[in-house]
């Protein structure tokens, strides 16, 4: 099984959240022994621009059995898609399209996605099976 992670369980676990770190460590590490754990370049993106020390997240993320997937063509296009149907049921711009292209990225190169932000994913990405570690 190949599980797509989200910026908010990495940094949970990487910043030792006191209230969801333990949680996204255990589903991580989980997901780590059940197959291939990938994050797109999104997602490295956000996790190097939450934690002060660039150089050191990146050292971190590389001693995972992590792999650095690319969003695709088709789904930076799905990703689009979705977005815009989101604004014009109503959604606000404060949700931002990065949201929308990690859900398309795990949806187009994995079979689940972890992450605590399920409510866009469920919503847009219906077949996407979404973990979420705060939720156990």
């Amino acid at each position: 099984m190949t599980i797509a992670v989200d910026t908010s369980v990495l940094v949970d676990v990487i910043r030792g959240d006191p209230r969801f770190g333990p949680a996204s460590r255990d589903a991580l590490a989980g997901a780590l022994t059940s197959g291939r754990v990938v994050a797109c370049d999104v997602v490295w993106a956000e996790v190097v621009a939450g934690v002060d020390d660039d150089v050191t997240v990146v050292s971190l993320l590389r001693q995972l059995p992590l792999e650095f997937v690319p969003m695709s063509e088709d789904a930076a296009r799905e990703a689009g898609r979705a977005w815009r149907a989101y604004r014009a049921a109503g959604g606000q711009r404060s949700r931002i399209i990065g949201d929308f292209l990690i859900g398309a990225h795990a949806l187009a190169h994995a079979d689940a996605l972890l992450t605590r932000d399920r409510g866009v994913h469920r919503t847009y990405y219906p077949g996407l099976l979404v973990i979420d570690p705060s939720a156990g």
